[in-house]
């Protein structure tokens, strides 16, 4: 059996033709000329628009058509990740996909579930010839899992709908009203390399196998940061045995919590032995610290080829502070709210190599006060190490609206439909598009939910079969009922 056998097939068939199409974000070119062929195939109404979204209308069906407009939205892009061993190419492979009992997994790689489950949904309502609805728009948006680009270029005149449906929630039954905003912080350096030291020798120590995870969904879940635990590492390596680090490669995307990191380091011949024991401490720390969470977790050290160049000792020195000193992970949960995070910071991306330092953080806050703390602690560290900060793709947070018409529908039909699971209303603490869309249109009246999806953003994403169903059938009464 494949997804393609599953139900409905009217979401299944159309998530399959998602995973034949490589849609990374920032290489969006092809699932977008897909997804025009497609609606141009079907006489659905269809054009990308100045900011590389895709938007389709629908009319009603007859008798429906003074029913208000809802917008169906998600986004097209995906989050690249990969096990070690795969060699998947995002921009030319298709996604692999396969049925394990309940779930649909990739092969190697990341579903794309997120946001795949809620592009088909979109196409499965405006393809069908027989389902009820008054007038329909379609937002599928561009490199929402970077920077959000397509929802901040979007123009106001772009839509008409009054009601926004975001089909981008993890867990079936949750209709989300608010959620956190971001953030991205970027902290750079230049320098100049300098040879190693006569008679140096050079190791390469690799962390790998970490779950990694959503940074948003997930960073309250205690599960280890890659670039976190390696500067713990090389900071007593340089202490002990007068390391000098040649090179770091840790991290992939900025939303995602760093599965694995790399670095090179040159040490004296008679330090190794020395290093080598350092490396299994950690091993056995890392491991003791992480049981129960991080049951996969690999630490090795081998001897390598000696570099070229490294870092000199006092830049060294300040840019491994900073990374150890750096918040990563929970700051704090909302007050009134105890359940659910507030403010946090991700070391996503730590790239050092040729006379270049470049550190990549996603902060979230759905508090405008703490997103300003926070940029001031990361600020304050970086600034500390001599290195220059920079902010970028900041959107607001979605505050939430308790007295949401649609949100109060949707609940009342989904409690209709699935008595033995109450709906329950939330705010989540991953960055949705809603904050910005509602920017642009402030009385449009915005929910997101869908099917349920478990670790997004690694390999080991997932997305529950039956939820699927259940969430295509309360899609289309609720349609049917706006």
């Amino acid at each position: 059996m494949t997804i393609r056998d599953l139900n409905p097939k009217a979401v299944w068939e159309n998530f399959y033709l998602l995973t034949q199409v490589p849609r990374p974000s920032g290489h969006l070119e092809k699932v977008q000329e897909f997804l025009l062929q497609w609606a141009k195939e079907r006489g659905i109404e269809a054009f990308k628009d100045n900011a590389e979204n895709i938007v389709m209308r629908k009319p009603a069906t007859p008798g429906m058509e003074d029913r208000k407009m809802a917008v169906l939205q998600a986004h097209m892009d995906m989050v690249p990740q990969k096990v070690d061993e795969s060699t998947h190419n995002f921009e030319t492979d298709p996604i692999e996909t396969y049925i394990d009992g309940e779930w649909v997994k990739a092969k190697g790689t990341t579903l794309g579930s997120d946001d795949g489950m809620g592009v088909a949904a979109i196409m499965g309502i405006f393809e069908s010839k027989n389902l009820k609805h008054g007038p329909l728009e379609a937002l599928i948006t561009a490199d929402e899992e970077t920077c959000m680009y397509g929802v901040n270029h979007l123009s106001a005149d772009t839509l008409k709908g009054d009601i926004l449906l975001n089909i981008d929630n993890e867990t079936l039954g949750e209709f989300v009203i608010g959620s956190a905003g971001g953030i991205n912080i970027s902290a750079s350096l230049g320098y100049k390399e300098v040879a190693p030291e006569e008679g140096d020798i050079a190791v390469k120590i690799t962390l790998k196998n970490l779950r990694g995870g959503h940074s948003g969904l997930e960073i309250n879940e205690g599960r280890a940061n890659a670039n976190k635990l390696m500067a713990r590492l090389v900071r007593q390596a340089i202490i002990d045995d007068d390391a000098r680090l040649a090179s770091w490669k840790g991290g992939n995307m900025r939303n995602a919590i760093p599965r694995a990191a790399e670095v090179v380091l040159t040490i004296p011949q008679e330090n190794l032995d020395d290093l080598k024991e350092l490396v299994d401490y950690c091993r056995e720390t890392f491991v003791q610290e992480y049981r129960g969470v991080e049951e996969n977790l690999s630490l090795t050290i081998e001897e390598t080829a000696l570099p070229a160049g490294e870092m000199p000792d006092e830049i060294q020195d300040n840019v491994v502070n900073a990374l150890v000193a750096c918040h990563d992970g929970v700051l704090r949960n909302i007050p009134s709210i105890p359940s659910v995070v507030e403010t946090s910071s991700n070391l996503g991306i730590v790239k050092i190599e040729g006379g270049k330092v470049e550190v990549l953080v996603l902060a979230r806050s759905s508090s405008e006060t703490m997103m300003e703390y926070i940029q001031e602690m990361q600020e304050a560290c970086f600034s500390m190490a001599g290195m220059k900060v920079e902010y970028g793709g900041q959107y607001g947070a979605w505050q939430p609206n308790f007295d949401s018409p649609i949100t109060a529908k949707m609940v009342e039909v989904y409690n209709r439909m699935y008595p033995d699971a109450p709906a329950r209303v939330e705010v989540c603490h991953a960055g949705l598009e809603c904050s910005i869309i509602g920017g642009v249109y402030p009385n449009m009246d915005l929910v997101s939910f869908g099917p349920t999806l478990r670790s997004p953003h690694t390999p080991d994403e997932r997305c529950n079969i039956p939820s699927v169903e259940k969430f295509w059938n309360f899609l289309v009464k609720l349609l049917e009922e706006i």
